[in-house]
Parts: C-alpha cells; structure tokens; sequence
C-alpha cells in the first residue's frame, strides 16, 4: 500500500470470513444446514426471558454479567468469579489473542480448525500456525513438536468444526502439561453439550494453570441470533480478560434470555437426544449412499467426496432443490461438505437427494 494511512502488519493477510449462506437465488423456502444451527431452536423459557426485556430496552446493562455467570457457575458446578462472557465465543478469542499475543509471537490451530483462530492472530500482529491432523482428527505429539518459545497460544476446538471429531480429555491434559510455560491451552468447545456426559475441558480448565475453555449458547441453545458466549479459567487469565473487556459487550436481552436458556436444561437434554439419534441416521444414510464420514461428535456430518469436482457438484445438485450445505474448501476439506444436522424431515430430504446425486439422477 502508498497510502500513508495504513492498518497494522497482518491485518491485510486476512481473508474475509464467509459465513454458512442462507440464501438460494429463485427459492423462497430453502432449507438452511450450512450454520450448524438448531432446528428446534431455544426453549420457550429463554423465549419468554427475551420477551420481557422490551420493557427494559432504555436501562443500561448490567456491566458485571453477575446473574448470567452465577447460573452457569451453578449450572456446571463452577466458580462465578472464574467466568467470563463474551459476545459469542468469538470475541473470547479475540480477548485471548489481543491480551497474550502480539509480533513475534504464535498462535497454533490444528490444519482444519476454526477460521477465528488465525483471523484472531493476525488481527494481534502474531504468528498463526497451522498443525497437521491425523485423520481429520487432533494430533497431540505433532502440536506439542510444533511448539517453541514462540507460541503463547493454543487453539483446540474439541468437538471440532468442521470434523465433528475429537480427542479424550486424558489428550488434552497430555497437552496442557507438555506445552511450554508462557503458553496457554484454549479448548473451545462449542459443541460439548451435543457429548453425553463431556464437561467440555471445564474441570481441567479449573484445576491447571494454563488451560481457558470457551463455550457458546448460538449452537445447542438455539441463541445464534444473540451472540452470547463464555470462558472459564484461571483467576489470574480471567482477571487480565476483564481488563480490555468492553464494559457494556452484551445487552440486557442477551444476559437474561442466555441466563434462561441455561437453567433450562431439560430442553438441552432432548435437544441433545435428537441431535444424537437423527446424526446416526444422517450418518449412516450417507455412507450407504456411497459418501464416507466420520464419527462426528456434534451437530454436523462432514461428508466426503471423490474429488472436490464432485463435493461441488453435489452441493449445486442440492441448491437446485433449495438445500444449503456448506463447502469446506477454505477449512483444508476442498472435497468435503459439511451438512448440519437439522430436523427430521430435512435429514431424510438431504440423504435422499445425495443418494440420487450418486446415482446420476437430476432434481
């Protein structure tokens, strides 16, 4: 660039993120699985907390986020002083980046994690290493090789997107014990309330002095529209987040419909039982359909084609009957498609239409 007004080093190397389209040009009904959104969306609880804060929407909000950190304290069985929220699990990231890495500095993410990890690096002046996986799967011997007196963060999504696989928390702890002092391990698990009985990294998140976990309420409560996350970890790393946290990041709607939908955990319950039953069915429909995958453990299958001629094809295949999937290329996956798992009529539709796909039939 000429010109003298210039952004920072690394802010230009970052491509623009693309979310899932929702869109399908000529049709005013397509199915949307391309966001790994919940089709029964968030329960009548959080609904009806949502609605009784249009009466408040000229009140400041609260700054402290106390009545939303203490339900999730409560909860998960953990210390209200040791979370913090954030405008999804994004901006946590960012936090984390922004507060403990800067030039000179790297950010380590597994080959295909989430885009964030090094959006969020470059936009602190660091470093973004990509770590190869094993399968598609988290490689702790390759992550630990991969760091030096470098690295001062590492991102785990676990489940992982767009995988869907994941390791134990023995791996994990492997990890944290084996990376370098100045480093921090991040487990970002916004999809651990689809693993029956996983605490998402919570309990080694509390116990280790380097280990964050970051959580959102956009996937299995159904408040993607609002924006709202968390992160939990050592008082002396919570304490510096709260210190470039802007005072007044969520509003009012968004602290008390997210403190609803947590406390109604027998909607995440039954959302997590159909996640689980209608996953193995999408599974299994497409592999005998010709399309391998992997164990997922989240809302998503990621389906595998021949070639990335043939994911593409596919996916237009789809669109001509307003299905929208979405294509993983820029994640490392240009021959995959990652298909959410939504309701039952929709899974059943998405099979279908692949089955005919790979038998050389047309819409």
């Amino acid at each position: 660039m000429t010109d003298p007004i210039r952004p920072q080093p690394g802010i230009l190397d970052i491509a623009l993120y693309e979310g899932g389209a929702a869109h399908v040009a000529g049709v005013s009904d397509a199915i949307k699985l391309s966001s790994n959104e919940n089709p029964h969306g968030p329960s009548d609880k959080a609904k009806e907390a949502f609605q009784r804060c249009m009466h408040k929407l000229h009140r400041y909000p609260s700054t402290d986020h106390a009545g939303l950190r203490q339900a999730i304290a409560e909860v998960h069985g953990l210390d209200a002083g040791r979370v913090i929220c954030g405008v999804g699990s994004d901006e946590l990231i960012r936090m984390l980046t922004n507060a403990y890495a800067g030039p000179k500095d790297e950010v380590l993410h597994t080959e295909h994690g989430f885009l964030m990890y090094s959006i969020a690096a470059k936009g602190a002046g660091a470093t973004p290493v990509s770590v190869p996986e094993r399968e598609r799967t988290i490689d702790v011997d390759a992550i630990l090789k991969a760091c030096t007196k470098k690295t001062r963060l590492v991102f785990i999504a676990n489940p992982n997107n767009p995988t869907g696989t994941m390791v134990g928390l023995a791996e994990l702890e492997r990890l944290a014990m084996g990376m370098p002092k100045q480093a921090i391990l991040v487990i970002d698990s916004a999809y651990a309330e689809y693993v029956d009985g996983y605490d998402g990294g919570a309990e080694l998140a509390h116990r280790l002095p380097n280990v964050v976990m970051t959580r959102t309420f956009s996937k299995i409560y159904g408040l993607g529209g609002l924006r709202i996350g968390w992160a939990y970890g050592p008082q002396a790393i919570i304490d510096v987040l709260n210190r470039i946290r802007d005072p007044f990041n969520l509003s009012t709607a968004q602290l008390e419909t997210a403190e609803a939908a947590v406390r109604d955990q027998d909607w995440i319950t039954h959302c997590r039982g159909e996640n689980t039953r209608l996953r193995h069915w999408l599974s299994e429909a497409l592999a005998e359909r010709g399309v391998p995958n992997d164990t997922s453990m989240a809302n998503f299958v990621l389906a595998r084609f021949g070639s990335e001629a043939e994911a593409v094809a596919c996916d237009e295949f789809l669109k001509k009957d307003g299905l929208i999937v979405r294509r993983v290329a820029g994640y490392g996956l240009p021959h995959c498609l990652r298909i959410t798992v939504g309701d039952e009529p929709s899974c059943r539709r998405v099979a279908h239409l692949i089955g005919v796909f790979k038998a050389g039939g047309t819409v």
